[in-house]
């Protein structure tokens, strides 16, 4: 009678090299999707808060208005709100200008910005108009 050597099968333990080498692939990717979304979501937060500070500007020109009665602005006012609105080191915006047309009793503001990593052509624009009633006689 033949006896036959039973071995018993081990289960493998570990992991193969191959294994941990798609993980750390798949683990890399992952990461360097996050970081292209972190980067997007900076890049979103500056544009709104540049489209705010465009608001702010182009309101206080507005209240300078309203406080004045009249959308005619002195034109020392004037020159020094567009001062305002090009310098970024006082809450301006960077490659800015800022405009008042007025017609009538209307005035429109207009202020236009370009970021400083942005293609020339790339500009935004801020437009409001500001309608003050022409007193009654």
């Amino acid at each position: 009678m033949k006896r036959r050597l039973l071995t018993a099968v081990r289960p493998s333990r570990g992991l193969s090299l191959i294994e941990v080498l798609v993980a750390i692939v798949l683990i890399s990717f992952g990461i360097l999707g996050l970081a292209s979304l972190l980067a997007r979501a900076v890049q979103v937060s500056v544009s709104a808060e540049d489209s705010q500070r465009a608001a702010l500007m182009a309101n206080e020109a507005a209240t300078a208005m309203w406080g004045a009665n009249s959308v005619t602005l002195p034109a020392s006012a004037a020159a020094d709100w567009q001062a305002r609105v090009s310098d970024p080191a006082v809450a301006g915006l960077p490659n800015a200008t800022g405009a008042i047309a007025v017609a009538g009793n209307v005035a429109r503001i207009t202020v236009q910005w370009r970021a400083p990593r942005a293609a020339v052509g790339e500009e935004n624009r801020y437009v409001t108009d500001v309608v003050i009633p022409i007193p009654a006689p």
